[in-house]
């Protein structure tokens, strides 16, 4: 009977922290939303920068198209950046809730894939916003596809969230390392199959970087070779660590 109200209070007790760190994580991200709606015109303009070559006489770029629009992009873009910038703050609480569960080795695993994938989580914001998205944005207006006496008129909101979309991808893809090490290190996948079978996934990256990008070669190799880099790089660090030793 004490053995089942101990386990009880313990659960009741989990789920008190729980409540917690969830209160705490989406008041920070409250707070973060007000202030990314306050500097708004920062955030905006960081977004807005990929688009200021093609600028008209008159200095404009990008146009609303509706009278709400202007209203509809500050809110959904300051909460959006509410949430990117409470993410590390979210991530914390989520570490702290579940570390007593975990052992020790399984510790330092989740500390290194957390240090690595935000690592190149921003180094695939930055490549992105600093290379790819200005050469998709200067290919897919050259003279080739818009003649001279065609004018441009890019819609305000479908082009900024454009370029969100297109940064969140190149995050989720640059995780592309921390994904294969974690199937290396539970022994689901072995280096010896990912060296095997490397060409055909080489093949793979260059069909996704199609996908996600503009169909010239320049920015199709842009995204591959990174990724093809990276996918060799993860085969290299489990051999260093000792993971996915199997040989099937």
């Amino acid at each position: 009977m004490n053995s089942e109200f101990t386990k009880e209070l313990t659960l009741f007790d989990h789920l008190r922290e729980l409540r917690v760190r969830v209160i705490y994580s989406l008041a920070t991200v409250i707070v973060a939303a007000v202030a990314a709606y306050w500097r708004y015109d920062d955030v905006i303009s960081l977004l807005y920068r990929p688009f200021a070559v093609l600028e008209s006489e008159n200095g404009h770029s990008l146009y609303a198209t509706s009278l709400f629009e202007g209203f509809s992009v500050r809110l959904k873009i300051s909460i959006l950046a509410g949430v990117l910038l409470a993410f590390p703050f979210i991530l914390y609480h989520v570490v702290r809730f579940v570390l007593p569960a975990l052992r020790e080795r399984e510790r330092q695993f989740l500390g290194g894939a957390m240090g690595a994938g935000a690592a190149l989580a921003v180094g695939g914001v930055i490549y992105g916003y600093c290379w790819i998205v200005p050469l998709c944005v200067k290919f897919m207006t050259a003279s080739e596809f818009i003649p001279s006496r065609v004018g441009l008129l890019l819609n305000f909101e479908q082009n900024i969230f454009y370029i969100l979309q297109f940064l969140l991808i190149m995050v989720l893809v640059f995780q592309l390392p921390i994904f294969l090490s974690l199937l290396m290190a539970l022994n689901l996948l072995s280096r010896h199959v990912l060296l095997k079978y490397g060409r055909h996934v080489v093949v793979l990256l260059f069909i996704v970087s199609a996908v996600i990008t503009p169909p010239d070669l320049i920015s199709q190799l842009a995204v591959a070779l990174p990724l093809v880099f990276l996918y060799y790089l993860s085969i290299l660090a489990a051999g260093v660590f000792g993971w996915g030793k199997g040989e099937t």
